[in-house]
């Protein structure tokens, strides 16, 4: 497997239909989600029917986390084996994941009006670790675009993406560690959860798809540049 990924050739060769699969099923699972959840599950007891952001913020605040997982995964690979196609990944993801995290503040926020009588609460550490979050996804993007070289890009980015990584369990335990507006976990029916897993699994083979889709963009851009920068040399 690491060696398929280790070769750009071949992973072009063979990551064609998967991106293109995942992306569709990532789709239609998450339109057989959301309709579950829209349409099929019955108003919560407590919230009615407000509470069926549910189904698009919870998976989309448990993808934001895991997106940036995959990349702290994929700079470790870079920084110890130089694996070539890891920086590659990391970078492909970032967008996926600054997305989906502002997706799930501002699902957060319009579910927060009804139930808390807020948009917005600065004192609450959830909140605030998930937006630290987000400018931690531009910030690595931000790198990317103002380093000189793809190699310091790619050195710099992995270290603010390891560094960034302390959030997560800030992120994760805040709920537990500081008093928030945040409930400890959601109380909710079995009924209730089944749609929001469909729509979390309907996110995750998304991102897999846009992943290597955006990966395969990244390295055909590579090879383009590589192409132009060849025939500048043989012109002179």
């Amino acid at each position: 497997m690491m060696s398929f990924f280790h070769n750009p050739h071949r992973f072009m060769a063979g990551s064609k239909w998967f991106a293109w699969g995942f992306t569709a099923l990532g789709v239609v699972v998450i339109l057989i989600g959301v309709y579950l959840g829209l349409f099929v599950v019955p108003p919560d007891a407590v919230q009615g029917d407000s509470a069926r952001i549910m189904f698009v913020h919870v998976p989309a605040m448990w993808l934001c986390l895991l997106v940036y997982a995959f990349m702290v995964g994929a700079s470790v690979i870079s920084i110890v084996w130089r694996h070539a196609l890891a920086d590659v990944a990391a970078k492909s993801a970032a967008p996926i994941g600054a997305g989906v995290t502002a997706l799930g503040l501002i699902t957060g926020s319009i579910w927060g009006y009804p139930t808390w009588g807020t948009w917005w609460e600065w004192g609450d550490a959830r909140l605030v670790s998930v937006l630290v979050l987000f400018f931690i996804y531009l910030g690595y993007m931000a790198i990317w675009q103002a380093m000189e070289t793809p190699q310091k890009a790619a050195r710099a980015a992995a270290i603010l993406c390891l560094a960034g990584a302390v959030n997560l369990p800030i992120i994760h335990f805040s709920v537990e560690w500081f008093a928030t507006l945040h409930q400890v976990s959601m109380k909710a029916s079995d009924e209730f959860k089944y749609p929001m897993y469909v729509v979390a699994l309907g996110y995750l083979a998304l991102f897999g798809g846009l992943t290597l889709l955006n990966m395969r963009a990244e390295i055909m851009n590579t090879r383009a540049e590589m192409l132009a920068q060849r025939r500048q040399v043989i012109t002179g």
